[in-house]
């Protein structure tokens, strides 16, 4: 009788299903809120190095503001000053910060 006690408790019962649901609405949720903003998120700076153009105001990561003089492949450069150029790679040009500091585009 005590081994039959034993195999019914090991099967599970209600209490492990709960803990299966509940162990899936964690992994929903966290997909909702943490991966799928996240993936946006890149997919949006992606869309936006892609379509970076001559004579657009942008800020990089590091928080220098330019204006983009010539474009190439893999990098851009910017005229921070009347006379001065610096040559950034595209992934270093921030999109909140460009929104933020220039709205109008």
């Amino acid at each position: 009788m005590t081994n039959y006690w034993i195999l019914l408790q090991s099967a599970g019962g209600p209490n492990q299903m709960i803990t299966l649901i509940l162990w899936g609405l964690i992994i929903v949720v966290a997909y909702f809120f943490l991966i799928r903003p996240q993936a946006k998120k890149a997919r949006q700076q992606t869309e936006f190095i892609d379509e970076i153009e001559k004579g657009r105001k942008i800020v990089t990561t590091g928080g220098i503001h330019g204006k983009i003089t010539k474009v190439d492949e893999s990098t851009v450069t910017i005229l921070v000053d009347t006379k001065t150029h610096l040559v950034i790679e595209k992934g270093a040009i921030s999109l909140e910060m460009t929104k933020a500091a220039h709205p109008d585009g």
